[in-house]
């Protein structure tokens, strides 16, 4: 008599729970608007987001180049989730293959065969490639590329570039962003919660100084374990022999080169920015399209410096403990895969240089009759307008644009159905000739309203 009470309460309180979660979906239906996010999530998350991107904005879904928002609002997206999907938004074949895996199994903490195939393919095409070890994020590989550094180099002492992005982990947000008054030879966290230890271990150059930088290397050098730069820093490309004198300095001290490839892996050139600029890291750091809009991210380089990962080769005390759940994702490679394959295809990286151009000269086009000084920095794949009369060449330059005429024409762009961050635009091969035209309206139309100011 007990048991079957017992099994009625549990029912009674599941259909309870049924019940309520059908009301809570209904409620959903009729409310799901931008506004009514917008207050649901100040309730649940902290400043109303996840830290990304503005928190006013919902995006519902995304088809080939385009995204739409909760209110119905329709955009060509330059943004493609901060640059992952290159390919744009559900490409046919991607899902093919993400299906396939999916009634497979979504993962497993174990060793699969895709992500075995799809690290072959990244030690084929990176040029310092010879194993990888994945993660998640880019903050997780940043993260262990440094640590990678100083297992092998027996040192603790990190240089890292003014303005250079690296993550979320403590030695990546020292002088991220640093405000004009701080000497930028002054490591400055940008977070809260990180110990006064950290800034003695990081030390600070300007980005394209060849000078600066190889006399701190030169005169840290037994106490630098690494050099990390992002080879083409946010916009801004690097001088030419900037990458090559790092390589040199680094070489001649023996201290570890890493480059974050993040964003600019498999974007600028099948092989990268190691491609791209000819110069050859020790590590990289890869993530975005190499998991085809999925988390997964990667650290790769020298068998040598990789060999910290295996306790039987270095030892316990030299051995680089490295854990992650979703770690080599059998869903997050089959989608790496598959983007992969296609970026392979003939004419694939003609074509987004091509679609890069073409806004590039539409932005000349229109912004040349406002009256207002720009220079548009950046490569064909990546890429934005900075409102200054020089081209900036460190994180300083592009400190002293307009920040005013830049929001203002970014915020234009939105309404007029262009989706982009603040300070980049990506392009994609899901781009075409009806995206360009309401890319090229939209362009005017920002123009047009800075014109005025």
């Amino acid at each position: 008599m007990t048991g079957l009470y017992t099994t009625r309460k549990v029912f009674d309180r599941k259909s309870i729970q049924l019940h309520s979660t059908a009301k809570l979906t209904q409620h959903q239906e009729i409310t799901l608007n931008q506004s009514t996010l917008i207050e649901r999530a100040r309730a649940v998350l902290p400043a109303g987001g996840f830290g990304n991107f503005d928190p006013q904005i919902f995006i519902r879904e995304g088809r080939g180049s385009r995204v739409w928002d909760e209110d119905g609002n329709e955009y060509v997206d330059c943004l493609i989730g901060s640059g992952p999907m290159i390919l744009g938004h559900g490409h046919p074949e991607v899902l093919e293959a993400v299906h396939h895996q999916l009634g497979k199994g979504m993962t497993f903490f174990a060793n699969n065969a895709h992500a075995i195939e799809l690290a072959e393919e990244i030690c084929r095409a990176v040029a310092c490639a010879e194993q990888l070890r994945y993660l998640c994020t880019g903050t997780e590989a940043n993260m262990y590329a440094i640590r990678l550094a100083r297992a092998f180099t027996g040192k603790n002492k990190i240089l890292k570039l003014e303005g250079g992005y690296h993550g979320m982990s403590p030695e990546a947000q020292m002088s991220l962003d640093p405000g004009p008054d701080i000497n930028w030879l002054y490591p400055v966290p940008d977070s809260a919660g990180i110990p006064a230890s950290v800034q003695r271990e990081v030390i600070i150059a300007p980005f394209n100084d060849s000078e600066f930088a190889v006399e701190t290397i030169a005169e840290k050098q037994d106490q630098l374990a690494a050099v990390i730069v992002e080879p083409f820093q946010r916009i801004i490309p690097p001088v030419d022999g900037f990458l090559e004198d790092l390589r040199e300095v680094c070489t001649e001290f023996g201290i570890v080169l890493i480059f974050d490839e993040i964003v600019t892996g498999f974007r600028f050139a099948y092989g990268g920015a190691q491609e791209k600029y000819g110069v050859v890291p020790d590590l990289c750091t890869l993530g975005k399209i190499i998991g085809g809009g999925f988390p997964l991210a990667a650290v790769a380089g020298k068998a040598e410096i990789m060999a910290h990962f295996d306790k039987e080769l270095v030892g316990k005390d030299k051995h680089l403990m490295q854990v992650g759940t979703l770690s080599g994702n059998p869903v997050a490679t089959v989608a790496g895969l598959k983007t992969l394959e296609i970026l392979r295809r003939q004419g694939q990286y003609d074509k987004l240089q091509k679609t890069g151009r073409k806004i590039m000269d539409l932005f000349s086009k229109f912004l040349l009759d406002t009256g207002h000084a720009y220079k548009i920095v950046g490569e064909p794949a990546l890429f934005d307008v900075v409102f200054d009369d020089f081209y900036p060449e460190s994180y300083r330059d592009a400190c002293s644009a307009n920040k005013f005429l830049a929001t203002k024409f970014n915020d234009a762009l939105r309404m007029n159905g262009v989706f982009k961050a603040p300070n980049k635009l990506y392009t994609s091969l899901a781009i075409n000739e009806e995206d360009m035209a309401q890319i090229e309206s939209a362009i005017e139309t920002a123009a047009n309203s800075i014109s005025e100011s």
